[in-house]
């Protein structure tokens, strides 16, 4: 066991033996390190004034990733290299390729925002532009996905979209202070690296634990049932800035990189409940597109940088955007209690609003995804108020197997629509069997109203929930039928809110 928490600040180490496990990390910064450049907005990761750049060693190398400090636990740094905007400059004065560029473009109004634009700006710089590469260029998909977790109230985004360009050309000139650090910074985030459990609390048997195995994790969890596991935070970090829980336990599994892991079984992938959207995404979307692009509105950046699959599954939401796409490809769960293991149906994992098939002690270790098999066509569609970054009113996901003009095989699920994400069973059985024409696209449409009893809430009616999930099967029936319309929705986005 470690009893401190260690990383860089900056090109500073920092050694905590006294954490409150659930200080975020914009507290620490403004309360503890008096660092006020990085902002509070909304403290609940939405808005990006608190972003800050995390780098985190990937063989050899720094990898920089933008979060939200707002909803990040200080315990979660450890090992890692935390970058906040007074970081940037050089120790004269002089502006970072990526400040220099929002200068000269006028990327700054009020002002309060922007250190946030720097921070995601500069994670860009770092990975997606290559500062050494001359050829490097940004498409506009590009900046967008960069910047969309980040708000303007002044509505200066233009200007900011142009600075991502300037920053580029400004880059080719001598490196920058942090890339001369770099040879340096790597070798001390080697020395931080270690397979030892970090162990830290603030007194009162309040305590943060961080493992660095899955054989590590799963013996303390044994020990301890009754700690919060947590991943990326992004649903957690609310529980304690919006509803000011008070947890005494939480378990942080950011350093177990046996979870981390996506392995290829021949017919299908083991994820580990690890691996981050952003980590999912590219992979994901080379076998089913659909799935890749509703991960990629899912959140802003910050929160795709550390929002896991395992974690969407276990909080158990019925409004997570990945278990009903997961359940319609028929994606299977491996628990793991110990030294036990146990796999299930991924739709049998959810019970009950709030209730999941989960023992005391044990823990999503694996989501097993089976590749595409042959006349298998795959569409998800997420409805939400807006069209990224905005939790889902319905999120339907179908798998339809077609032969000859007919249905072999069909599975449909749903998000919103019931206490768990959940299979339309009535609606694959008058699918099942039948040619894929109007008539049997009428009866799986009627089929559906017997398979749920959708809510009134504040995202929808329940009268727009059912008409959606119908009209959803609709637009699967055109997109699978009508050779011209697939390109034609896919690019049109007004028509996801159909």
């Amino acid at each position: 066991m470690r009893q401190q928490v260690r990383f860089l600040l900056g090109q500073e180490l920092r050694e905590l033996d006294r954490v409150d496990p659930t200080m975020t990390v914009l507290d620490w910064l403004r309360l503890v390190e008096w660092r006020t450049g990085t902002k509070e907005g909304c403290n609940e990761g939405d808005c990006g004034a608190c972003t800050v750049a995390i780098g985190r060693l990937r063989d050899g190398r720094i990898r920089y990733r933008a979060v939200n400090a707002c909803i990040r636990f200080v315990g979660q740094l450890d090992g890692c290299q935390l970058l906040t905007v007074e970081d940037l400059g050089g120790p004269d004065g002089s502006p970072h390729p990526v400040q220099r560029a929002l200068v000269e473009c006028h990327g700054a109004q009020c002002g309060f925002c922007t250190p946030g634009f720097v921070m995601s700006l500069f994670a860009l710089y770092e990975n997606a532009a290559r500062p050494e590469r001359s050829d490097t260029a940004l498409s506009p998909g590009q900046v967008d996905d960069a910047l969309a977790g980040n708000l303007c109230r002044c509505t200066g985004y233009a200007p900011i979209v142009a600075a991502a360009h300037r920053m580029l050309e400004l880059s080719r000139g001598e490196p920058d202070r942090l890339a001369a650090a770099r040879p340096d910074t790597v070798a001390r985030l080697e020395q931080l690296t270690d397979e030892t459990t970090v162990t830290v609390g603030e007194g009162g048997g309040r305590w943060f634990y961080a493992p660095a195995s899955a054989d590590a994790l799963a013996e303390l969890l044994l020990e301890h049932s009754d700690a919060r596991i947590v991943a990326g935070a992004t649903d957690v970090g609310l529980w304690v800035t919006k509803d000011l829980r008070v947890l005494d336990r939480v378990v942080d599994i950011g350093r177990v990189r046996d979870l981390q892991r996506i392995d290829d079984l021949g017919d299908a992938l083991a994820i580990g409940a690890g691996v981050t959207y952003a980590e999912a995404m590219p992979v994901l979307a080379k076998l089913y597109p659909d799935l890749g692009e509703v991960f990629r509105r899912l959140g802003g950046e910050q929160v795709r940088n550390v929002g896991t699959i395992g974690g969407n599954i276990a909080n158990g939401s019925p409004i997570g955007d990945s278990p009903p796409m997961l359940i319609a490809l028929g994606a299977r769960l491996v628990l793991r209690r110990g030294r036990e293991r146990r796999e299930l149906p991924l739709e049998d994992f959810f019970i009950d609003y709030g209730k999941q098939d989960r023992r005391p002690s044990e823990f999503v270790e694996t989501v097993v995804l089976p590749k595409p098999a042959p006349n298998l066509r795959f569409h998800a569609y997420k409805i939400s108020k807006r069209f990224d970054q905005d939790i889902s009113a319905v999120l339907g996901a179908f798998s339809l197997t077609l032969e000859n003009g007919g249905i072999t095989a069909a599975r449909i699920a749903f998000g919103g629509m019931a206490a768990t994400p959940r299979r339309a069973l009535e609606a694959e059985a008058a699918l099942i069997g039948r040619p894929w024409a109007q008539a049997t696209l009428e009866a799986a449409t009627a089929a559906i109203a017997k398979d749920f009893t959708p809510i009134t809430d504040w995202r929808a009616s329940a009268g727009y929930r059912a008409r959606v999930a119908a009209n959803l099967l609709r637009r699967l029936f055109i997109e699978t039928t009508d050779p011209a319309a697939e390109t034609r929705l896919v690019g049109d986005r007004s028509l996801a809110h159909v």
